[in-house]
């Protein structure tokens, strides 16, 4: 084997109890900190399909009733491509994004954000995790991965029995 690295090799595996954990620990940094009364937020939306189930723990978190997605092609398998917007929220929800909370799991090259953030410049953008091209597209995240580092999401993996990459000897 040469130098190179596989993906699972420097991989970060999320289960589901830690993207709950740590997607609690967004709404509690985010509480409060909207531009409405009382630091409310007037809506979430999640960029799918990664950002669902954050914004779903966020908005219930934040007992926010408004929720809605853009949806954001960027990925194809493993192999990031440039993002492509599938749908969008209606335009009288979105406005300028003011008082809005974008959420994703997780921003990689900033790409994605980018393209939202010029369609709602005044949203706030909130992702779980952060990769460091990424992170000046992000207002708020909870935790920082290298670049390199490739994230198993739970709603991408299979609890099942897996052979060892290096044999069983």
């Amino acid at each position: 084997m040469t130098g190179a690295q596989l993906p699972h090799e420097k991989g970060f595996h999320i289960s589901w109890d830690q993207i709950h954990r740590d997607s609690r620990a967004l709404a509690w940094r985010l509480d409060k900190r909207g531009p409405g009364e009382d630091g409310a937020w007037r809506a979430v939306v999640a960029i799918t399909r990664g950002g669902m189930a954050p914004a779903m723990i966020i908005a219930r978190e934040l007992d926010i009733r408004t929720v809605d997605t853009i949806s954001i092609k960027s990925y194809n398998h493993q192999t990031q491509s440039e993002p492509v917007v599938l749908s969008k929220p209606d335009s009288d929800l979105m406005g300028d994004g003011e008082g809005v909370l974008v959420i994703d799991d997780l921003v990689d090259s900033g790409k994605t954000l980018e393209v939202v953030r010029a369609m709602y410049p005044k949203a706030h953008f909130a992702t779980v995790y952060a990769k460091p091209k990424g992170e000046p597209m992000v207002d708020t995240f909870i935790t920082g991965v290298s670049q390199d580092t490739w994230i198993f999401f739970p709603w991408d993996m299979a609890l099942q029995y897996v052979e060892p990459y290096r044999g069983t000897d």
